[in-house]
């Protein structure tokens, strides 16, 4: 009995557990984006990385879907994250995709780039590594949405999209919602050619507030998705912005502009208890 009580104290103390970054939306929600620490990926991808479709090895996903899985307390079914296309599909997650096969799930996730939810013991998330993860909550209602904004999505505006999604599902009022704007690549960092900066001018962004020229144009890419937050009727005082750049803290967040694509990627998660 003894020695098999040290083993599995021993066993417990292996046990790695992925190092995230939490935010702060009260009692009722656990919100999060991973960091590159606590998992089982080696390289570019080491060592926390749970998306599926960056070249990382099978079985360390898997072994890190396990670990976060193990620390949210949920099963590995409860966990829900899109196959991302930079585009505006968001889809909803409720008791009859959950009722759905997994090869059903998969299909519905193909080619989407926000979840949310209203179910409980469900954690819906979106992978980035220099893009800008945006998640809602909707107290009121009791729902949460999880959106992928790259510089794509941002000139589409995602963010607008998916909060008039809730608005249609959930009946949200976004004067009375919560917003976090996640780590990404800050406007410092943000490169961009005459083509990006034009398709942000054409979409009717207020240039002199996103962007600046050096010798290259630089976007703010959490300013234009704040700015969307707010012209949706979030309040400016329910915004949190991470003032954490993933180009500038390689060692600590993944950047695609740093490690190449084949690289992994955070994953920034929201869950109702």
């Amino acid at each position: 009995y003894d020695f098999f009580f040290v083993s599995l104290q021993a066993k417990h103390a292996e046990m790695i557990h992925p190092e995230l970054e939490y935010y702060d939306f009260g009692e009722g929600v656990v919100a999060f984006s991973s960091t590159r620490r606590g998992g089982y990926s080696k390289g570019n991808y080491g060592e926390f990385n749970i998306n599926r479709y960056c070249g990382d090895e099978s079985k360390a996903i898997a072994q890190n879907r396990e670990a976060l899985c193990r620390l949210l307390s949920i099963s590995a079914d409860r966990l829900m994250m899109p196959h991302q296309v930079h585009l505006t599909e968001v889809v909803a997650i409720d008791e009859a995709f959950l009722n759905l096969s997994t090869h059903e799930q998969q299909q519905r996730l193909e080619g989407v780039d926000a979840l949310m939810t209203d179910v409980g013991r469900l954690c819906i998330g979106v992978s980035t590594a220099d893009c800008i993860p945006v998640l809602l909550y909707d107290p009121e209602h009791q729902a949460v949405c999880a959106i992928h904004a790259g510089w794509r999505g941002t000139v589409q505006r995602i963010v607008e999209v998916a909060i008039d999604q809730m608005k249609m599902v959930y009946d949200s009022h976004p004067e009375k919602m919560m917003a976090q704007i996640g780590p990404g690549i800050s406007l410092d960092s943000f490169e961009v050619g005459d083509e990006v900066f034009e398709a942000f001018e054409k979409a009717g962004f207020v240039m002199s507030s996103i962007s600046r020229h050096d010798e290259k144009w630089h976007i703010d890419l959490p300013m234009c998705n704040r700015l969307q937050l707010e012209a949706s009727g979030v309040l400016p005082q329910h915004i949190s912005v991470a003032s954490d750049c993933t180009f500038k803290q390689p060692d600590t967040w993944f950047s695609a502009r740093r490690l190449g694509i084949y690289s992994g990627r955070i994953f920034t998660g929201i869950m109702l208890k």
